[in-house]
């Protein structure tokens, strides 16, 4: 018999789980909302086409193909063989085994999705997103293949409000989700792609952003020996020793970027948005801020073209739990250009681990059932449905215990879902209309009516 498994880098969620994700699912969906974003959900997959080119050869790489329907090899001829084995690879094959893949993230369907909607939708366009996505990615902690994403995308403007919004929104998820120490991180693309021109190297800023995006993870020694091997000289790798200066004042930051990247025009319109985001985050008086700049925040993705935001939570040994930015022409790979667009992503398999590790879940946000009805026959359970139709209608989570069984059976049955009440109701309690109410916490058992009942619970349930 074969012994049942997962994929590495997948999970199932128990009830406990679930009701844990849904507390976060919850908290960033109202908070979605109440910036006035709208819903919407796109297909799990998508044609190669869609995807590919979008990520950079590395998150290329990560792409999950889909193998096509049928005899999936039955095109490939003598040659196309011969081909790979003189090439030493496959890839070549792929066009012809697989046209669709898993989406890898949620914002190149979004894009996909506004072209093909461009009639029908108002722009500025507004929209979050809650849906799995999918990386072939080497599965660590914190890391998995197959994960959920929040995001939230306005296209249609290119305001800096858009990006003081963003920043808005990350303070109000995390702190209304109980993660209050955390550090939200800003860059923008225009920086690097002035220190890029600054130290002889013009056009190469995505070349830069994919190695310095790797600086929390492997160092700035290895970054710069990746550098090297990526064709940077060692005049050009010297030059970029301001970029590694640390400092935590913003202003100060920012002024030793304007004299270092003086003769760079597009790196001082990427300083000014700085800024004016931060202005008009001011402005609207966003209390004890989390912001810092950090000039070598690259993120990997290689459509970003302005703004760029990454979040972690301190304290914890885990990753980015948030990130996005500034798109200028996404939508232009399909045939729209110079539509501008903004997001924000939030990953909950990362918050939920974070909450776990902190203990930051509130009381209540993993419980399930609050009352078990336990009836001992017949009449028993003819006292207990209307009890349970008051205690629903209440707004309590109750249920009946199915079958008539063994008071210690029914009992372990609560402990083992951790259900904090249980109402006893054997021939006693339906000839005189008094309740048994056992605490299964403390174990101490009082009689009571039906309407107590009800009152008891709502006091002492755990708020939701």
């Amino acid at each position: 018999m074969q012994k049942p498994t997962l994929p590495k880098g997948t999970r199932d969620f128990g009830p406990e789980q679930m009701r844990k994700r849904l507390f976060i699912f919850d908290t960033i969906r109202q908070t979605f909302q109440r910036f006035g974003f709208q819903p919407l959900e796109t297909p799990s997959i998508e044609n190669l086409s869609t995807l590919t080119g979008k990520y950079g050869d590395e998150g290329d790489q990560l792409l999950f193909k889909i193998l096509n329907s049928g005899d999936f090899a039955a095109s490939l001829t003598d040659a196309d063989l011969d081909a790979v084995r003189g090439s030493g690879g496959s890839k070549k094959l792929t066009p012809k085994l697989a046209e669709k893949g898993l989406r890898y993230d949620l914002t190149v369907p979004f894009a996909r999705y506004v072209v093909m909607n461009r009639n029908n939708i108002a722009l500025p366009f507004k929209r979050y997103q809650m849906q799995p996505v999918w990386r072939a990615d080497r599965p660590q902690k914190g890391r998995y293949r197959e994960f959920y994403q929040c995001d939230a995308d306005v296209v249609g403007t290119d305001s800096l409000l858009c990006e003081a919004e963003i920043v808005l929104m990350v303070h109000e998820v995390f702190r209304n989700l109980g993660v209050q120490h955390f550090t939200l991180k800003i860059n923008n693309r225009k920086i690097l792609a002035g220190i890029a021109e600054v130290i002889g190297v013009p056009g190469q800023e995505s070349t830069l952003s994919v190695a310095i995006d790797k600086l929390d993870k492997i160092g700035k020694d290895k970054v710069l020996d990746e550098l090297r091997e990526r064709g940077f000289s060692d005049a050009a790798i010297a030059s970029l020793d301001p970029l590694f200066a640390e400092t935590t004042d913003l202003t100060a930051t920012l002024n030793q970027l304007k004299n270092w990247l003086a003769t760079s025009e597009i790196a001082q319109k990427g300083i000014i948005e700085l800024e004016e985001t931060m202005q008009l985050v001011e402005q609207y008086g966003l209390t004890n801020p989390r912001i810092e700049f950090d000039a070598t925040l690259a993120r990997g993705l290689s459509y970003y073209t302005g703004a760029i935001f990454e979040v972690k939570a301190n304290g914890v040994s885990i990753g980015s739990v948030s990130g996005g930015g500034r798109y200028d022409n996404l939508t232009g790979a399909f045939g729209m250009p110079g539509l501008s667009g903004v997001g924000i992503s939030f990953g909950v398999d990362r918050i939920y681990d974070v909450m776990d590790e902190l203990n930051l879940f509130p009381t209540g946000a993993g419980q399930g059932t609050t009352v078990l009805l336990v009836p001992f026959d017949a009449d028993a359970r003819a006292v207990a449905l209307p009890l349970l139709r008051q205690l629903r209608t209440a707004s309590i989570v109750a249920e009946l215990y199915p079958d008539f069984a063994k008071v210690k059976k029914m009992l372990e049955y609560a402990n083992t879902r951790t259900i904090p009440f249980v109402v006893l109701i054997g021939s006693d309690e339906v000839q005189t209309g008094q309740l048994s109410v056992r605490n299964m916490t403390t174990g101490e058992q009082q009689k009571m009516s039906a309407d107590e009942v009800v009152a008891f619970v709502q006091q002492k349930s755990p708020v939701r």
